[in-house]
């Protein structure tokens, strides 16, 4: 079992939100990451919990997803806390770039907030009373950070490693070709760290870095294989989210949502070769068999609580 210092603490969510990780000052605390807008509610009363009574005076982002984004701007109003950002991804975040956040295309949610400063690959910063160096970690998201504490081998991994693989490559599927060599560069970057505990975006932290990183490389190898592979593996992980978020869709307006969902809609096209009726029956059956879902009284409804 993965031991923490006991100046932090991991708020582990499960679907739609990502872990956040409280880090303890004194009577200041610092959240990485802040979960689903949808959970954003939930967000603030686990969050003011675990505080005890302390001050939450900062928010810093791993990357811009919105599962990672999506509680700063209540967690903002509630706490008076600043929110430092990766640096590149200010320019969409001030413009507020649905498009650019993979909001619009993938039929996501979130709402917007305003950034106080920025972090920079390379910048170090203390929480929890650790020494913390912000390393760029391209990939899941091509503007992602990871924040690795040298002293208590310790790594804030984000989407760029879990216990069971990565997160999503979009660049590849999004028709920007690199991102599957980033993420093996990524990887190549965690283990050459100094690392014995990982606190990832989803599941719990774990200590067989060894052992992760090795799923990690056997996972990216069959992508790099097989590119359409990842397009595949998008598709399905998005539109769970989607459904999750949604609470049920009618089975009969499926090939309508996937219509209408650009992500959906033009990768399954483009780079699968299925327009919307066959990429909606692929999917389906793709989740069934999965047992991700379930059809109830005509309705489509995810298996997992969201």
């Amino acid at each position: 079992m993965a031991v923490l210092p006991d100046s932090l603490r991991v708020i582990e969510r499960g679907w739609l939100s990502s872990n956040s990780v409280l880090a303890f000052d004194g009577d200041a605390a610092t959240l990485v990451d802040s979960g689903y807008v949808g959970h954003a509610q939930q967000t603030q009363a686990l969050v003011r919990e675990a505080l005890d009574g302390r001050s939450l005076v900062r928010l810093v982002n791993t990357h811009s997803h919105s599962d990672h984004i999506g509680g700063n701007a209540a967690l903002q109003r509630a706490f008076s806390c600043e929110i430092i950002i990766p640096a590149g991804i200010a320019e969409h975040v001030a413009a507020w770039d649905e498009e650019a956040l993979l909001l619009t295309p993938a039929r996501q949610r979130g709402d917007r907030f305003r950034h106080d400063g920025v972090i920079r690959p390379g910048e170090e910063f203390v929480m929890g009373g650790l020494a913390w160096r912000a390393w760029h970690a391209p990939g899941h998201d091509m503007e992602a950070l990871v924040f690795h504490c040298e002293r208590r081998r310790l790594l804030i991994s984000g989407d760029a490693l879990w216990q069971d693989g990565f997160g999503i490559v979009f660049g590849e599927v999004l028709g920007k070709p690199g991102a599957l060599r980033a993420t093996r560069e990524t990887l190549d970057m965690i283990g050459h760290l100094a690392v014995d505990v990982v606190i990832p975006g989803h599941g719990a932290p774990f200590d067989d870095v060894a052992a992760a990183l090795g799923r990690a490389y056997k996972r990216l190898a069959a992508f790099e294989e097989d590119p359409a592979r990842v397009a595949r593996n998008a598709i399905k992980a998005c539109m769970t989210f989607n459904l999750l978020d949604l609470g049920r869709l009618p089975r009969a307006e499926l090939e309508a949502y996937v219509q209408s969902v650009p992500f959906f809609r033009d990768v399954g096209a483009r780079v699968l070769g299925m327009p919307a009726d066959r990429l909606a029956a692929w999917l389906e059956q793709e989740l069934l068999r999965a047992k991700a879902i379930v059809v109830e009284d005509g309705f489509i409804v995810p298996t997992m609580a969201a």
